[in-house]
């Protein structure tokens, strides 16, 4: 499962925001009513996607084909690295080379839909009900959806069973329960507790749910909320439950200690699953991430990757391009895609069905009910936010500011922008 890529900053620049988006309309042909609109015409139409891995490339590019199969078509799968997605994207754009389907990570969806080159999905008439709240905004822009999420992500609590059993301590459901047992699972060369804190989008990311289910809000940074999801975090580290190190640790580098045993639990995602699955002498459970107090609903961010139809000259293309994206969005392209990448299904429904079959999978079905798109707030100011979020636990942590302080200063960045 390819991670959400989260530590990517905006490559939308100032002219592109200004004046490209006149440049697309001009090269798409101005939406695409030029041409026959005959689907039947359309033999193949191009995908293009961040899939590079080997297996997620076939798995992706086999579930494309057999939706093409029943849209009456083929596909030309191509895949680029995360980080060259969007600017190859915006090159596309401008001189009118764009794919009829085309996959971006969903806090770059408002980006882009807001250069105008991007299709409103309803005008292909694809149903987009039933998708949860946190999930349709994830591709949605000012009102107009652009993109749909056949399955998505988030971030839960992973904890080694065999620890917590054999020091007599509980899953933690709430901040002091977690404190409580990180402090009492700490010792001998283990730490009870460990989050990916470092200064990218992962760290804002990992953030959220403790900003979130506090009250916080990425409107503004500097709140007594923000300040005691932050104090959180400092607290594990001030009281050797947590590594200073995770100031540097990815999300990789945080599994990578949970699986050698030098952390009790972790915060990660479900792509996780596989690894972990490979070492039999690991016991492992997930559950939702601790909140602030007893019945507080956990609120966490949406990861996942989201389908659009770019604008181009032939209404045919992007037509057929819309068949095979609402396949891919049925219930049977939503399980299959889940099944494959232990990812959650973007239909309740069938998200229950599958986390019945996968057990595993159940805290992040149930985190995902209440989860949160990153862009649903404050849209392409987002990543201005991230970037005051993860710079504010830089200094809290390091203990060059206070977290009050710390964000504030994140406020500062946030407003700058």
């Amino acid at each position: 499962m390819f991670r959400p890529v989260i530590p990517r900053a905006p490559r939308i620049t100032r002219f592109w925001r200004a004046g490209t988006a006149a440049l697309v309309l001009a090269a798409t042909g101005c939406g695409g009513e030029a041409d026959d609109n005959s689907t039947d015409r359309v033999t193949s139409i191009t995908v293009l996607d961040y899939y590079t891995d080997a297996k997620e490339h076939a798995q992706w590019g086999e579930l494309l084909d057999t939706c093409a199969r029943k849209a009456g078509t083929t596909v030309e799968h191509t895949s680029v690295p995360g980080a060259s997605l969007v600017p190859t994207v915006l090159r596309q754009a401008s001189s009118g080379t764009l794919p009829d389907l085309l996959m971006l990570d969903n806090p770059d969806v408002q980006q882009i839909a807001r250069s105008g080159a991007l299709n409103p999905l309803d005008r292909f008439g694809i149903d987009s009900s039933g998708l949860g709240k946190g999930i349709l905004s994830a591709g949605t822009y000012e009102g107009e959806v652009y993109g749909l999420a056949p399955n998505v992500s988030t971030v839960a609590l992973f904890y080694n069973k065999d620890m917590l059993a054999e020091a007599g301590v509980a899953v933690p459901r709430t901040w002091d329960e977690l404190k409580a047992a990180a402090a009492e699972l700490t010792g001998d060369g283990r730490y009870g507790m460990a989050v990916g804190a470092n200064a990218t989008f992962e760290g804002s990311w990992q953030f959220m749910p403790f900003l979130w289910s506090n009250g916080g809000s990425e409107e503004r940074l500097d709140t007594p909320q923000a300040a005691e999801a932050l104090q959180l975090w400092v607290d594990l580290v001030k009281s050797g439950s947590m590594s200073r190190s995770v100031l540097n640790w990815t999300q990789a580098d945080v599994h990578d200690q949970f699986a050698a045993g030098r952390t009790a639990m972790m915060i990660n995602g479900p792509w996780r699953i596989p690894a972990l699955h490979e070492d039999e002498n690991l016991h492992w459970g997930v559950a939702p991430i601790p909140v602030p107090h007893a019945g507080k609903t956990v609120v966490t961010p949406l990861g996942g990757e989201v389908w659009t139809v770019p604008r181009s000259d032939s209404g045919a293309r992007q037509k057929k391009a819309a068949q095979v994206l609402a396949c891919l969005t049925t219930s049977a392209g939503m399980l299959t895609a889940a099944e494959q990448h232990f990812t959650v299904p973007s239909r309740p429904e069938v998200a229950a069905r599958y986390a019945e079959q996968v057990p595993s999978m159940g805290a992040f079905v149930q985190s995902v009910e209440a989860a949160r798109a990153r862009t649903s707030v404050l849209g392409v100011k987002w990543p201005a936010a991230a970037t005051g979020i993860y710079t504010a636990i830089q200094l809290a942590l390091t203990g060059e500011n206070t977290p009050q302080e710390a964000l504030e200063r994140a406020q500062q960045i946030a407003t700058r922008s």
